[in-house]
């Protein structure tokens, strides 16, 4: 069985340091460097022969940088003659030019996935993408963890007022996302209709629901300038709803996002911390990121063991597991305290991927 090395990108090194303490790893030693020319070098600095090498990077920041520097590692480990690379990409970049659109547009997230392919990764670990037949896009492995427990932990746990709320999606592609949620807390939904003029200028609001006296909770998976949050939770507050909260998977809050958010009507803006917030959170209190440590505890299994399971075969062939049962954390076994950086792991039966609570533990 190979032994399990994780390897930090520049994008996120506090996620990726807590991905390590809780495996109860070492993060691999990786340097990353630019020449004068802006041309990005990595040097692993240990050797991958035969293992099983993780690599942890997160589509913020300087996004072409970023994926840059997660394309050349992957090779670097590939014909490094590692046993199988696996990206950990917590905000899948490009992940919303997922189709064309008008004439002459690009599939970014296609060309990307490609490129990961290309580069040599054997399996894609990601969280909640923009839209689910990117997971299409890859001949390899994809697994696309889900924030849906955690929104739902969050809520009960929060809002004191959580049984007379509303579930709201800003927009109609994310319906699916708040009728689930809206289904598990036994409570109603509604969905807004935008119309934009161009990407990032929303032109026209439209509610479809009742939220008057209420708590609406506005729920999508990222948020970038925060214009259509930020009209929805106007419109929701003219609407006659008492209290508007917003839970987001990705918080990118580029250009005015953050003084869009200061000066909207919102209770909170609860985010996960698949991007970093530190800065943000100082710019605006109303940004929140989940504290899902008693969470992180308590959701069982880990996708790296499982991943091993697969791998090896040793505990036979696993029951298949639906959706629901994936996307609400039910089975799994309790993890098991590693303590060093090559670490041998026991396979356990299928159970939720430890990455998402890790992704969503602060």
């Amino acid at each position: 069985m190979p032994n399990i090395v994780l390897f930090s990108g520049s994008s996120h090194h506090d996620l990726s340091q807590k991905v390590a303490d809780r495996l109860g790893l070492d993060l691999g030693k990786v340097i990353t460097k630019k020449f004068s020319n802006q041309e990005t070098c990595v040097e692993i600095g240990e050797s991958v022969r035969g293992e099983d090498v993780y690599i942890v990077q997160s589509g913020c920041g300087e996004i072409n940088d970023n994926l840059m520097e997660l394309l050349i590692m992957i090779n670097a480990c590939k014909i490094a003659s590692s046993s199988r690379v696996t990206a950990v990409i917590p905000c899948f970049p490009y992940a919303r030019q997922d189709k064309k659109d008008k004439s002459r547009a690009p599939i970014s997230a296609k060309l990307v996935a490609n490129m990961l392919s290309v580069a040599g990764a054997d399996h894609i670990i990601t969280m909640d993408l923009h839209a689910s037949q990117i997971q299409g896009f890859f001949d390899i492995a994809v697994d696309n963890l889900y924030a849906e427990p955690a929104v739902l932990q969050w809520i009960r746990e929060n809002i004191p007022e959580w049984k007379n709320c509303i579930i709201v999606s800003p927009d109609a592609g994310g319906a699916k996302r708040v009728t689930s949620i809206a289904d598990r807390l036994n409570v109603d939904f509604a969905l807004i209709h935008k119309e934009r003029k161009k990407a990032n200028e929303v032109d026209r609001m439209v509610l479809v629901g009742d939220v008057k006296d209420r708590v609406a909770i506005l729920v999508d998976d990222m948020a970038d300038t925060c214009g259509t949050i930020c009209h929805a939770a106007d419109k929701l507050i003219d609407a006659g709803a008492v209290k508007v909260y917003a839970i987001l998977t990705h918080g990118i809050f580029s250009g005015p996002a953050i003084s869009r958010i200061n000066s909207a009507p919102f209770e909170a803006v609860v985010v996960t911390n698949t991007i970093p917030q530190e800065e943000k959170m100082k710019a605006c209190p109303k940004i929140q990121i989940r504290n899902h440590e008693r969470q992180a505890r308590h959701l069982r299994g880990d996708q790296l063991r499982q991943d091993q399971v697969k791998e090896d075969g040793d505990a036979g062939e696993e029951p298949p597991a639906d959706e629901r049962n994936h996307r609400t954390g039910e089975g799994g076994n309790v993890m098991r305290p590693l303590s060093s950086r090559h670490a041998l792991y026991t396979p356990p039966p299928p159970a939720l991927p430890c990455f998402q609570s890790l992704l969503l533990a602060v």
